[in-house]
């Protein structure tokens, strides 16, 4: 039996006296009501009592509050019910995984407009020729050299990142160039 004297909420909603052993009586208090009017609405009270017999009791809690979500989102969307919900939400995520794609490549696009001053400090090969022949140190050279090669290298495969994303984007009907 519910809490104290009081039948549980699907004894008090069915009108019936609420046993002992009652199997409504742990997961439907009688201080919620609509927990179980809602369920009983969707699933219909033989319906429920069949299910949670099915199971071990150590899962019965669990399986009370998945008919509860399942029942809410019925009311709310009686198509699609709990689909409708998963589904909007794979939607959104889509959505906001495309904006964060297109800020970081917009960042990517500002960051290599202010990069062609380091762009700037790579010597030239007359340079190079020319702090060779100062310091005589090939080791230097050779790292200072690699340094810039491979700053051009991440440079260029930014680019074509960037416009991958921006030729993505314009397939999806977005126009990312301000």
């Amino acid at each position: 039996m519910g809490s104290g004297n009081s039948p549980c909420a699907s004894c008090k909603l069915l009108r019936r006296r609420c046993a002992k052993d009652c199997i409504f009586a742990p997961y439907f208090p009688s201080d919620d009501p609509q927990k179980f009017a809602i369920v009983h609405k969707v699933f219909g009270a033989s319906n429920v009592s069949k299910m949670l017999q099915e199971l071990p009791i150590h899962q019965r809690a669990d399986a009370v509050s998945s008919l509860v979500y399942e029942a809410n989102a019925r009311v709310r969307d009686p198509v699609y019910g709990c689909v409708g919900a998963i589904s909007y939400l794979q939607n959104q995520v889509s959505e906001l995984q495309m904006q964060l794609a297109v800020a970081q490549a917009e960042i990517l696009c500002i960051q290599m407009q202010h990069e062609p001053s380091v762009a700037a400090a790579i010597p030239n090969p007359q340079q190079i020729m020319e702090f060779q022949e100062q310091n005589n140190n090939n080791n230097e050279l050779t790292h200072h050299h690699h340094h810039h090669h491979q700053y051009l290298n991440f440079a260029a495969s930014s680019s074509n990142v960037i416009h991958d994303s921006l030729s993505r984007e314009t397939l999806f009907g977005h126009d990312m160039v301000s």
